[in-house]
């Protein structure tokens, strides 16, 4: 009975997307704090990320207690994205999705990939959160023009960060209320202390914040303090209302349809990604995560598992001997920050480079990437890294690649057919100061985005594969079962 009441509730997908007019306005601190307040009030929260992001992913998953799954339509398919939401939300109460950036900023003048986009698949209200420093009346024009400017949009509260006062907070509350006919949910105060330390990509991630449960616990309480939780909840269970009466569009619909597929299926509350069978004993996986490597989508690791594989974590911060595994992943990250210590684990790196001599398949992204190049140059220190390839990278103050990317296969490697097309995105302060290897080792044509060198990436040499450019396993699906083949091949080798 109980059982039933739940899937009939999350056919109208209760949940929030906590969006803004643009970046740097509070959406994270709102998002966690509004996660971990409603947890406290024994709430079963499902955190989602709009955008290629992982940090502010991993502070959603700690405040809510659960993996923060992507809702990303440049790198992952709309029906896609509808499928993995109704999995992931089946044994939760309400979901609670941050957007990225500006509610209408996209890739394009037509909204594609904007987080108002995201908000008419799935169907559900939007929270706007608006940085009050130096303005009134004016933001009510500005929330009216949002209002208006794509009605399909359900813009149905805001939230006020940043103000001065409480007479600056009950001026902005009366002319927002009056003029927009949407309702104020609170407003929190300039804080004196920031609750989240901050990075140039963003907010620490939470495994380097030794305090980072002290973190979301503060946030949580400035939240319970100042906003109105109630409605909060109210708004969320509005959420759905036209999928749910059929009177909206096919997207809207195709909600319950995928709520619905997966309700029914059990096995589908495990993973949202489809399982294939690997005949004899199961790949082990080597997953390189530590504070210097830890950029991994959950969808990814749970893509590998499905495939067939056994996931094996290790690291080379704490461990001089790299585990039997019959492939390895190495995520993105900051090995900037612990250079001297990956410099250091003489045994651990050398042993990466003999493993790849010896045709062990390895695919890195981003930081893994510079890992597996010679040296990392850090001001006027240098330290050494695995030397897989003949790089050699340094640091940058500004971004060297950032945003969406597209590339297409045009040479041979161990993971991807030529002629494929991939989407993915790329955030890096490194660049690639030094390379003395071929450019025929280089699988990947740049479309979109800056690449490694000269509008190329993917070096690639042997079974080992290394780029810039992260991707989504559920918006590149081949990835996952590529790397457990190559895996089933190299444990075939060693029997």
């Amino acid at each position: 009975m109980e059982q039933n009441q739940t899937h009939q509730k999350k056919s109208g997908f209760p949940g929030i997307i906590i969006s803004a007019l643009r970046g740097g306005s509070g959406k994270t601190i709102f998002s966690v704090g509004i996660i971990a307040a409603l947890i406290k009030n024994g709430k079963t929260v499902a955190p989602f990320k709009k955008g290629p992001d992982y940090i502010d992913a991993g502070w959603l998953a700690l405040a809510a207690g659960q993996q923060c799954y992507n809702l990303d339509t440049f790198l992952i398919q709309k029906e896609t994205i509808l499928k993995s939401f109704a999995c992931y939300t089946q044994t939760s109460d309400l979901a609670v999705i941050e957007g990225n950036r500006g509610l209408y900023d996209s890739i394009d003048r037509e909204g594609n990939t904007s987080t108002a986009e995201l908000a008419k698949l799935l169907d559900l209200p939007v929270i706007l959160c608006i940085d009050g420093t130096k303005t009134t009346r004016t933001m009510a024009a500005v929330v009216l023009g949002c209002q208006h400017f794509d009605p399909g949009v359900k813009i149905k509260g805001v939230i006020l960060n940043r103000v001065a006062g409480k007479r600056h907070e009950n001026n902005l509350k009366t002319c927002i209320e009056h003029y927009c006919q949407i309702p104020v949910l609170g407003a929190v105060p300039k804080l004196k202390e920031q609750p989240f330390p901050e990075r140039h990509m963003g907010l620490v991630p939470t495994p380097e914040h030794a305090w980072a449960r002290t973190s979301v616990d503060d946030i949580a309480a400035v939240i319970s303090k100042h906003l109105d939780l109630n409605a909060i909840l109210d708004i969320a269970r509005t959420g759905g209302e036209a999928a749910s009466k059929g009177q909206s569009t096919r997207e809207a619909q195709s909600v319950t349809t995928a709520a619905r597929e997966f309700s029914s299926d059990e096995s589908s509350l495990d993973t949202c990604v489809e399982k294939y069978h690997v005949a004899g004993d199961a790949p082990r996986i080597g997953i390189i995560r530590d504070a210097s490597f830890q950029f991994y989508y959950p969808e990814n690791l749970e893509a590998l598992e499905a495939a067939g594989a056994e996931l094996v974590f290790t690291s080379p911060l704490t461990e001089t001997v790299v585990p039997s595994v019959d492939a390895l992943y190495i995520g993105g990250g900051f090995p900037e920050t612990h250079a001297k210590q990956l410099a250091d684990n003489i045994a651990y790196r050398s042993q990466i480079r003999d493993l790849a001599e010896k045709g062990l398949p390895i695919y890195a992204e981003c930081g893994g990437l510079m890992y597996l190049g010679e040296r990392l140059l850090l001001g006027h220190d240098v330290y050494a890294m695995a030397g897989v390839f003949p790089l050699v990278f340094d640091l940058h103050k500004r971004p060297q690649g950032h945003g969406y990317t597209i590339v297409s296969i045009d040479r041979e490697n161990p993971f991807f057919e030529v002629g494929t097309e991939i989407k993915g995105h790329e955030f890096h302060y490194s660049k690639a100061i030094e390379y003395r290897g071929a450019m025929d080792l280089m699988a990947f044509q740049v479309q979109r985005g800056a690449g490694l060198i000269n509008g190329r990436d993917g070096i690639c040499r042997k079974r080992v594969l290394a780029t810039y450019m992260h991707i989504h396993s559920l918006g590149t699906p081949l990835w996952a079962r590529s790397m457990v083949k190559n895996a089933v091949s190299f444990q075939k080798t060693q029997s």
